[in-house]
């Protein structure tokens, strides 16, 4: 009988705390490479001069939040963190989940980011620390457990949506419900934005989906000729609206568009939209 113990890997997940304490601290002060240089490019390609000065005043934001080590926007956000566990992992050394909290934990106080969550969603009472995570968890392949962090600030968070299309409603019924979701945030998403698109799956699912989509490199487009067919559309249709920077008019009113799919029923078409301001945050890394 083979013997299977060898191919297990031990991680303890006092690492992992290690790990999520870091980005929280990172994706803070510092943009992904690949939304640096879409920033840039919609610098130089907006049409509108009052559009460029606040594209100029974004950058200039950014730089002083790098030079100085403080946060790119005041709402530091709520953090989500996406983690793909390898089969062939043990965890051990403590509870996963609670290992995830405390790096959050670490990372909001000792690094001085503003604490936005409450434990409980109408008493409005303020947890003191940012915890706990949103933890979305799946088993994968393998021996390694990749971590991503994407705090998520609620001025974009908040203008959301998830449409339950029916089949008839088709591609057509997909790209109007995404720029209406658009146009209903208007500026108060705080322009320009990155989209994040689920279609497929069920209620839930679409939502993570479109989630997930807002950590995908912007610069890229999906692998699946008809969607990111479907991405470039969406993108043109949204910076035609002319709802432009900060919502004061131009020709870039999102930098990116990107889509996930998954199977669905036949008789539905779930469409989830999930939008995030340009300081969209997230950082990966692998243990």
């Amino acid at each position: 009988m083979q013997d299977t113990q060898s191919a297990i890997r031990d991680l303890d997940v006092h690492k992992i705390t290690d790990a999520v304490r870091q980005m929280c601290i990172d994706t803070n002060h510092t943009l992904s490479a690949d939304m640096r240089e879409r920033l840039q490019k919609a610098q130089e390609t907006e049409k509108s001069e009052l559009g460029r000065k606040v594209l100029e005043q974004l950058e200039l934001n950014l730089k002083i939040a790098g030079q100085d080590q403080i946060p790119i926007c005041q709402d530091t956000g709520m953090a989500v963190v996406f983690m793909e566990i390898g089969q062939d992992v043990h965890l051990c050394g403590g509870d996963l989940t609670e290992a995830v909290n405390e790096g959050v934990r670490q990372g909001y106080v000792n690094g001085y980011l503003r604490k936005s969550v409450v434990s409980d969603p109408l008493v409005r009472k303020n947890t003191g620390d940012n915890t706990p995570a949103v933890l979305h968890v799946s088993i994968v392949p393998g021996t390694k457990v990749r971590i991503t962090v994407a705090p998520k600030g609620f001025g974009s968070e908040n203008k959301s949506r998830i449409f339950m299309l029916t089949p008839a409603d088709g591609e057509d019924g997909v790209i109007a419900a995404v720029v209406q979701a658009v146009k209903d945030a208007g500026p108060n998403a705080c322009p320009p934005m990155v989209i994040g698109v689920g279609i497929g799956g069920t209620f839930e699912r679409c939502a993570l989906l479109a989630k997930k989509a807002l950590t995908l490199n912007t610069q890229e487009h999906s692998e699946d000729e008809h969607i990111a067919a479907l991405e470039k559309t969406i993108l043109e249709k949204i910076n035609r609206t002319g709802i432009g920077p900060a919502g004061l008019g131009g020709t870039n009113t999102a930098l990116s568009v990107r889509i996930l799919t998954y199977p669905t029923h036949i008789a539905g078409l779930p469409v989830a939209v999930n939008i995030c301001c340009h300081v969209n945050r997230h950082e990966t890394c692998e243990l």
